[in-house]
């Protein structure tokens, strides 16, 4: 099993060990804190198995409907993330302000305290473990997926420490104010992983800084005199690359073969973590005003 499966499989199993811990303490106390993190948990879990299913789909191999494999099931599972994560804050949002208008006392204090150093703990290690797997394996889902869960990391405090101000204060105003502070905080983080996922659906170029380590390979190899019509596109752990390499007409095509291989191989050295698929045209004049032409 991939590395990026087993992470989540370990966030699903967190996820609902979290909803049944939660879930029962917050309708038993009624706060609104801990039952926003416990619909929060619920959301996570049902995120984590699309998740598995996302990257399980993904990293089938190519076949005759898809040809470029199924690889932006992953950006579309990030969009669902978002969303999800956006949709779970307006009910958080909209259980606090209930509770403004129409309020009601917490009870279970100290169970509800209890509850969440536990979850503060059991998250902080998810986080950790899930950033150690981001970093290594550069997986958009497991990117989205710890970002989730540092999120909850925070809120999480919150309730926490609003939790404990309730408690020695006994101002039931402070719960359904952390609850509308949480919704907002759901709703901003949630914006740059729909926005990632999206432009990788739309098939965005690659960062501006990765496109320049591609055209300085471009530049400094003295076998070709000049290239064009770079695209780049990126579609969850696969990279692709076409661009336009002008030889001298004098070349011959084993020679020109080479220099292509060449780069090819100096291009998927810099993405490591991903699958490159870079096609080299090898123009024997420059035909970019021809290329732009057509591609209007």
């Amino acid at each position: 099993m991939r590395l990026e499966k087993k992470a989540t499989v370990v966030s699903t199993s967190v996820a609902a060990l979290l909803v049944i811990i939660k879930m029962t303490v917050g309708v038993l106390s009624g706060s609104i804190a801990v039952l926003a993190s416990a619909i929060d948990s619920l959301l996570d879990l049902i995120v984590s198995l699309f998740n598995f299913f996302a990257l399980n789909t993904s990293e089938k191999v190519p076949d005759e409907n898809f040809n470029f494999g199924r690889g932006k099931v992953e950006p579309l599972a990030a969009v669902i993330v978002g969303t999800v994560i956006s949709l779970s804050a307006l009910f958080i949002l909209y259980e606090a302000l209930i509770k403004i208008f129409h309020p009601r006392e917490m009870t279970y204090m100290i169970e509800s305290i209890w509850v969440m150093i536990v979850s503060i703990i059991i998250t902080a290690i998810l986080v950790i473990f899930l950033n150690h797997v981001a970093k290594k394996t550069n997986n958009m889902v497991i990117k989205a997926d710890a970002l989730h869960y540092k999120t909850d990391l925070f809120s999480n405090g919150a309730v926490l420490i609003a939790l404990g101000l309730i408690y020695y204060t006994g101002e039931q105003l402070i719960d359904s104010i952390l609850g509308v502070g949480i919704a907002i905080y759901m709703i901003y983080s949630a914006m740059p992983i729909i926005k990632e996922g999206i432009l990788m659906l739309l098939d965005a170029a690659l960062p501006e800084e990765e496109v320049q380590k591609i055209e300085n390979i471009l530049k400094n190899e003295s076998g070709i005199t000049d290239y064009h019509f770079l695209q780049t596109r990126e579609s969850g752990s696969h990279i692709f690359i076409s661009v336009h390499a002008v030889f001298n007409i004098s070349i011959s095509l084993y020679d020109a073969h080479l220099i292509s291989d060449k780069l090819e191989d100096a291009m998927k050295n810099l993405f490591d973590n991903k699958i490159a698929h870079i096609i080299i045209h090898m123009d024997p004049y420059d035909d970019s005003e021809i290329n732009e032409e057509e591609s209007k």
